[in-house]
């Protein structure tokens, strides 16, 4: 293990951040700690410096340079969280920035990142996608001589959001039996689990990855990071679609479980901890106590501790979160429903078809084959899961032809 990588290199950035990042709280749930029979407390990091942990790494890095790099200026790709913590380094440390960000990136976080930059920092706009962006960059510091700032595969930026693991162990009071970290590129749990084996061999690491996503499960069946075919990218702070070689090298090693989260837990998450926690936490945030909600390999046997990582949300998106939540509660289905073109074919699905409390949310007719048929989109909403059973009974009785849009299928793509 390199002595940039390494508990040590850990402590140092601790001692470097300490006046700079907020030592963000380690609270108490009160409704997780009910749910799982054990105290769960959550790491706090969407209070941080520009509300997520990534200033962590980004700090960490910038502030290490040379006196000859930093006349050189730095340089990163990044439309949210990792942008912001680079621009608030720069501005801190004094240092030359650039930030490529694709053009499709909202004008709020734009905004945000040149309030946060300053003259220190400048963005550029290229690229269609986050790909485009980042090959940009990179060819920017190969011809200028900036230094790259990864996101999360380089040894100085593990060991600066490694000090989310040095400050759990601070705070907690008494012994940890789990930690659970969200994973995207793998820096924030390599740097965490690298902290805590070192110093708690006992407490249990487990990772946290959106199943659309589950890049580090494929490094790990593969032998080596690899890319995904496809990535989900809902959970946008942690789509990432291959893992760093430096923090694989430490998650194989040292990680006790990986566990994929579907995004439908993750949006139901989001929900319980903005309505009972007031938490506003992005969907990288929901992660890891959305894991904690999970069948894990060993069941916990004492305190749990979950990093909410980041809370740079936006509030357009909650119609999509409370959708796929719904959906994935089982609450909410879609059906395509033949209606004969006469009087009270809908007084029939409304009547026989549907139960009391169940409600029609989405109706759109798709298509009129001919005079005689009209195929409706038809979404409804129940009370509890259980119901549907009941439902799906009634519409196979129904004269009416219905056809279930099951979760997953292409036509299911469309509608969140």
């Amino acid at each position: 293990m390199s002595d940039e990588l390494s508990p040590a290199a850990i402590f140092r950035a601790g001692t470097r951040l300490r006046q700079v990042v907020r030592r963000t709280p380690l609270e108490t749930s009160s409704r997780l700690t009910g749910e799982l029979g054990v105290p769960v407390r959550l790491k706090r990091e969407d209070l941080q410096v520009c509300r997520s942990y990534k200033v962590r790494g980004a700090y960490n890095l910038i502030s290490s340079l040379t006196p000859a790099e930093r006349e050189r200026g730095v340089v990163c790709a990044s439309a949210g969280n990792h942008a912001q913590g680079v621009a608030f380094a720069c501005r801190e440390l004094k240092i030359k920035g650039r930030v490529y960000l694709p053009a499709n990136t909202p004008r709020q976080k734009r905004r945000r990142i040149a309030a946060l930059g300053g003259e220190w920092v400048e963005p550029v706009i290229v690229g269609s996608s986050f790909d485009e962006a980042s090959a940009s960059s990179k060819e920017d510091s190969q011809r200028t001589g900036a230094v790259y700032v990864h996101p999360f595969d380089d040894p100085r930026t593990i060991a600066g959001q490694g000090t989310v693991g040095l400050e759990i162990a601070e705070q907690h009071d008494g012994p940890i039996d789990t930690v659970i970290v969200p994973v995207g590129g793998g820096g924030l749990l390599a740097g965490v689990v690298l902290w805590l084996k070192e110093h708690f061999p006992e407490v249990r690491v487990v990772g946290a990855e959106p199943a659309g996503a589950a890049s580090m499960r494929a490094a790990l069946d593969h032998g080596g990071p690899v890319a995904l075919p496809s990535v989900d990218t809902f959970v946008d702070g942690a789509a990432v679609g291959r893992v760093g070689d430096t923090g694989f090298q430490v998650v194989r090693e040292l990680v006790d479980e990986l566990v994929a989260v579907p995004e439908g837990a993750v949006c139901t998450e989001m929900i319980e901890l903005y309505q009972t926690e007031g938490i506003i936490a992005e969907p990288a945030g929901a992660l890891a106590s959305a894991a904690a909600r999970l069948p894990l390999e060993r069941p916990v046997r004492g305190p749990v501790v979950c990093v909410v990582s980041g809370g740079n949300n936006d509030l357009s998106r909650y119609g999509e979160v409370v959708e796929r939540s719904l959906v994935h509660e089982g609450l909410r289905h879609y059906f395509l429903v033949t209606f004969p073109q006469e009087p009270g074919a809908l007084r029939h699905f409304l009547d026989d078809v549907l139960d009391d409390g169940q409600d029609i949310v989405a109706f759109e007719y798709v298509k009129k084959n001919n005079r005689e048929t009209g195929p409706a989109l038809v979404g409804i909403e129940l009370d509890r899961a259980d119901e549907l059973d009941g439902l799906l009974k009634r519409m196979k009785e129904s004269p009416l032809q219905i056809e279930q849009v099951p979760p997953g299928s292409p036509l299911f793509s469309f509608l969140i």
